[in-house]
This record gives structure tokens, sequence and C-alpha cells, in this order.
């Protein structure tokens, strides 16, 4: 018997209570990537130094950020936020997928997989909704520029990033005490390398159609109204820009939009792929494939995208660099 699981027995005759036993899973077992033994080293070699690309780039923005008084208006004050909640991102699942690379136990308590996923989907969650948010910022600047400042006044974006993050963690709390509310018992091998929703609720003991349909509902609804949010933003965007007579005045509105559209087009892309699709669907190999790319890729072109295609913060990261080297000297 696997130390993960408890046998309950069934309330037949006693002949057919071992015909009819029960194992209810008291942990875990993350399959991760267990199929490729001869590549464990290699991935992790690769993912790691991904995740060091990825926690530097955050640290920059956020201290570029909180450095350069240029910077400190709610556009860059919401791309700091983003980062460091890009960083919390990672640190629940990147850190424990590059343990069990180098370990044979994969072994994770029930507990420890409800705490990951409720972090992990209350970080998504909020993510959807901050890049709306950071749309709306957006759609402020352009079509409302001389109202700016007291649309998107301190008071008002402080309370608008709480309400992203309240949103997005009562949509993770609500999904996962739907898919934990019930034991396990059809297996412990989840097949993933993190507890994702779809290969955690396969194991329930009870019927998980009417949770998944539940769940996929409540993912359509913070996808795709927050991505229709984002869209109405930029139709307004787009109209406006057009009206402006001046050529490089067309591309300086949109050059403050390009890297926060192409960091929405990732983020929803890689979101509609996984969640937002019939369980059916699934392929265990092709999701790992996937969420590889939406924890790892994904956070890895943010702060490359928003600092390579953002000329005030390149502007601000030569003005940083070289007052530091003027210390140092």
């Amino acid at each position: 018997m696997h130390p993960s699981c408890h046998r309950v027995l069934s309330p037949q005759t006693p002949k057919k209570q071992w015909e009819n036993a029960t194992w209810l899973v008291t942990q875990f077992v993350l399959v991760g990537f267990s199929n490729l033994p001869h590549l464990r080293t290699t991935l992790f070699t690769l993912f790691f130094l991904m995740y060091l690309v990825t926690l530097s780039g955050n640290v920059t923005i956020i201290t570029i950020i909180h450095v350069d008084r240029t910077l400190h208006t709610p556009m860059y004050r919401f791309l700091a936020v983003l980062s460091l909640s890009e960083t919390c991102y990672t640190l629940v699942t990147i850190p424990n997928m590059l343990a069990h690379l180098l370990m044979e136990s994969q072994a994770v308590s029930i507990a420890g997989c409800r705490a990951q996923m409720f972090f992990f989907l209350g970080l998504g969650c909020s993510h959807c909704f901050l890049l709306t948010l950071m749309g709306y910022d957006r759609y402020v600047a352009i079509c409302h520029p001389l109202r700016y400042s007291v649309i998107m006044r301190p008071t008002v974006c402080l309370c608008l990033g709480a309400l992203v993050f309240c949103l997005g963690f009562l949509v993770a709390l609500i999904e996962t005490s739907m898919i934990f509310s019930s034991p396990f018992c059809r297996s412990n091998r989840v097949e993933h390398f993190f507890c994702d929703i779809a290969p955690v609720l396969k194991l329930s003991c009870t019927e998980s159609a009417g949770k998944a349909l539940g769940i996929f509902f409540l993912s359509v609804l913070v996808v795709l109204v927050s991505f229709l949010l984002i869209l109405l933003s930029y139709a307004f965007i787009v109209a406006a820009i057009v009206r402006i007579p001046a050529a490089a005045g067309r591309r300086k509105a949109f050059s403050t939009c390009a890297a926060h559209l192409t960091v929405v087009i990732v983020h929803f892309g890689c979101a509609s792929i996984i969640y937002l699709r019939p369980e059916s669907v699934g392929n265990p190999a092709q999701d790992r494939l996937v969420a590889v790319f939406y924890t790892v890729v994904t956070p890895l072109l943010n702060p490359v995208v928003y600092t390579l295609r953002n000329k005030e913060v390149r502007v601000a990261l030569r003005r940083t660099l070289a007052r530091s080297c003027g210390v140092c000297k």
C-alpha cells in the first residue's frame, strides 16, 4: 500500500470488503518531468538560469521605478506592482519545480497543494485584473490627458490596486474551496509539475463534472471580462490616436501602449489555451508544455518587454547606472 493512501472499506459483506476497498489520498505525487529522466539536469540548468534572469529583471524594474522620480506616475507604479506580483507568482511554482528536478521524491501534502493552488490562482487572476487596470490607465492618459492627474490620483490608484488583488484572491478562494471540498481517491499522481486545477480535479472521489463546469465559467468570467475591458480601452485609445494630426504624436501615443499590449496578448493567450477549453480536450504532456511557457517563459518576457520597448524605463536605467558608477568612483 502506498504511504500516501489510506484504505476505506465499503459497507459490504466481509468477503466483498477487500474487493470494494477505496483508497483515500493523503498526499499527492507530482509527476512533473519524471518521464524525461535523461533531461533532468539540462532542464534544471535552463529553468534555473531563466528564473534568475526573471528575478533580476523584475527587481531591476521595481528598483528603477522606486529610485527615479520621473517614473513616479500611476503607469509605472502599476508596472512596479506587476513586477512584484510576477516575482511572487514565480516563487509559488518554480522553486518547487527546480527542487523536484533534483530529487527523486516529488510528494506534496494536500494542504501544501491547496496553498500552492490558492496563491497561483490568486496571483494569476490578479494579473488579469491588474492588466485591465493598466489598460484603463492608458485610456485615461491618452483620451483625457488634462484630467489624468485628477482621475488617477494616488488615493484612487491605491484603492483600485487593493480591489484588484482582493478580487483575484476571492476568485482563487472560491475555486480552491470547490476543488478541495471532497476527498481524493482515484489516484495520488498529479500529472503536472505543480498543483493546477485540471490534474487535481481529476483525482476527486465525487463526480467532478459540476465542479469543472463551475470553475470553467468562473475562469471565462475572469479572463474574458478582463480581456474585453482591455479591448474596450484600446478601442477608445485607437480612436483618440487616429485624431492626432502629427505622425510623431501618434507614434509617441502608441509607444506608451505597445509594451502593455504585448504582455496582454501573451498573458491572455496562455490563460485561454489552458483554462478556456473543455476538460476532455486536455492532454497532460501538452498541458505541461504550455504551463512551462506561462510559468517560466512569460514572466521572463515581461521585464524584457518593459525595459527594451519602453524608452522612459531605458533612460531611467541608464541614468541610475550612471549615478551608481559616479558614486563608485
